[in-house]
């Protein structure tokens, strides 16, 4: 491991990057945009093989499973710059079935595969704190450990490889569920008349009291959703777990009713914004029913 490839400089991946350059790494990044790239600094690399040749870990850290495997395996793709024996460590978030088809695909060259996406959005990213969710055998799990360490606060063996995915979508959804709830009571509160920080004060006491409460409930009151996961991002989260729940024939009706509300609020233009946007979504229906 004494070099690694890092693929994807968005709001999580620089940050997660200069934490590995931080604990002492050599870690050689490449970015889609490369201005990002450079904004980070040396070394640098033109093209995702490049990140990958001589390193014996590449973590890539993009949008969803399509660009994961246009890193790896498109023109001039990481995986035709890795070794035999090297390993690639995913923390994006993508779907089980991806991570399966993936998985195989890099075993066909004796490159290992780890799914460890994360949680914590960006202030979590930026000091190192993240909760990462690894999927794997233990071998492969223990050899990628010290570089979840440098990056995270909370990390947990899931279990063998599509866990550490499974993991993190039924998280987001719950999340997405949470904040939509939130918004919703909030719209309730202000066609009430109540003084909303009141209202704010006792939830964030009381059994109402969460992560998303602390984190969303005044990006939606103040209306101002500077992006710390985008909503795009937490949409694209909660479809992947309702498809994994209808592969296994079951029900997440909650996670359905969000995923409305998210496609709404995607479809105004607000899918760049943080998920506290959702707020949007639920205003524009009550005006929508009371025009």
């Amino acid at each position: 491991m004494d070099r690694i490839g890092f693929l994807g400089l968005g709001i999580m991946g620089s940050r997660m990057a200069a934490n590995l350059r931080k604990a002492g790494f050599e870690v050689v990044v490449w970015n889609r945009t490369r201005a990002r790239a450079e904004e980070l600094g040396a070394p640098t690399a033109d093209t995702p093989r490049s990140a990958a040749e001589g390193a014996g870990v590449v973590i890539t850290m993009v949008v969803d499973a399509p660009e994961v495997e246009a890193v790896l395996f498109g023109d001039d793709g990481a995986a035709a710059g890795l070794a035999p024996g090297a390993m690639v460590v995913d923390m994006s978030t993508i779907a089980p079935a991806a991570v399966a088809r993936i998985a195989a695909r890099l075993a066909e060259s004796d490159i290992g595969f780890v799914d460890a996406p994360v949680t914590g959005s960006k202030p979590r990213a930026e000091d190192g704190t993240l909760t990462i969710m690894a999927g794997g055998d233990e071998t492969a799990f223990e050899r990628a450990r010290p570089l979840f360490e440098a990056m995270g606060e909370l990390v947990v063996h899931a279990g063998p490889s599509g866990h550490g995915a499974m993991v993190k979508l039924l998280n987001n959804a719950v999340a997405a569920i949470n904040a939509a709830a939130i918004a919703e009571a909030f719209d309730v509160g202000e066609a009430y008349g109540l003084d909303m920080e009141r209202l704010l004060e006792v939830m964030s006491a009381g059994s109402a009291g969460s992560v998303m409460l602390g984190l969303k409930a005044r990006p939606m009151l103040d209306r101002s959703y500077e992006p710390l996961f985008k909503l795009a991002h937490m949409l694209k989260d909660v479809r992947h777990a309702l498809a994994e729940a209808e592969a296994l024939g079951e029900r997440f009706e909650l996670a359905a009713d969000a995923e409305a509300l998210y496609t709404a609020a995607d479809a105004m233009g607000l899918g760049d914004e943080d998920f506290a946007a959702v707020a949007e979504a639920v205003r524009a229906r009550k005006a929508a029913d009371t025009a």
